[in-house]
């Protein structure tokens, strides 16, 4: 990896387990964790090929292969990788930094129908690389495919870094923002935000 992510440098090493351990804990209470894997069941085809990018633990991956398509899940920590695989089989699941994604080079060569980016990955990618990763994500894109991202506006990425970031990716457009996973509609006082973007045809 060339460059560290904010969740390596900026978390302690104890991070990576207690957070597997809280979203077990989250699981086994039967809390509501596949809010975003309703959305983007809603907005592609039975059957898509989805990319999980920043799949942390799995949870939204696993709930989109369990709606029947298939997923393949990266994340650059290897831990929580392990944990995707023991909790979750089923999806493929990668170690890979998503500023250098190459998934052709991995097996993975057919490109996805869309993408979600999820848990304020954005926000954990190496500092300025967050244009590079959106653009690899959006290499990996069909044309006309999906990629929806969400994170804090308080987490140290602005939103319109952000905005800028995808609009010198030179493939994606913006269609939709909200101020939730659920479609609560987007107001600048928002403290989340979920974009919509699609890979432009080439």
């Amino acid at each position: 990896m060339a460059n560290p992510t904010r969740w390596m440098t900026e978390t302690d090493p104890e991070h990576s387990q207690w957070y597997i351990d809280r979203f077990r804990r989250l699981a086994a209470e039967g809390v509501d964790l596949a809010g975003e894997a309703r959305l983007i069941d809603a907005m592609v085809p039975p059957r898509s090929r989805i990319l999980d990018a920043g799949a942390g633990t799995g949870r939204v991956g696993a709930a989109l292969a369990a709606r029947g398509h298939t997923v393949v899940g990266v994340d650059a920590d290897p831990k929580l990788v392990e944990a995707a695989r023991a909790d979750h089989p089923g999806p493929t699941w990668l170690v890979g930094d998503l500023a250098e994604l190459d998934l052709p080079a991995a097996g993975e060569a057919e490109p996805f129908d869309a993408a979600v980016c999820a848990g304020n990955v954005m926000a954990f990618v190496a500092p300025g690389t967050e244009q590079r990763v959106l653009a690899r994500i959006a290499a990996h894109l069909r044309p006309d495919g999906l990629l929806v991202v969400g994170f804090g506006t308080d987490r140290g990425y602005r939103l319109d870094h952000f905005d800028a970031d995808v609009a010198a990716t030179g493939g994606l457009r913006t269609e939709h923002r909200f101020a939730t996973w659920d479609l609560r509609p987007w107001h600048d006082e928002a403290s989340f935000a979920v974009t919509v973007l699609r890979r432009t045809p080439e």
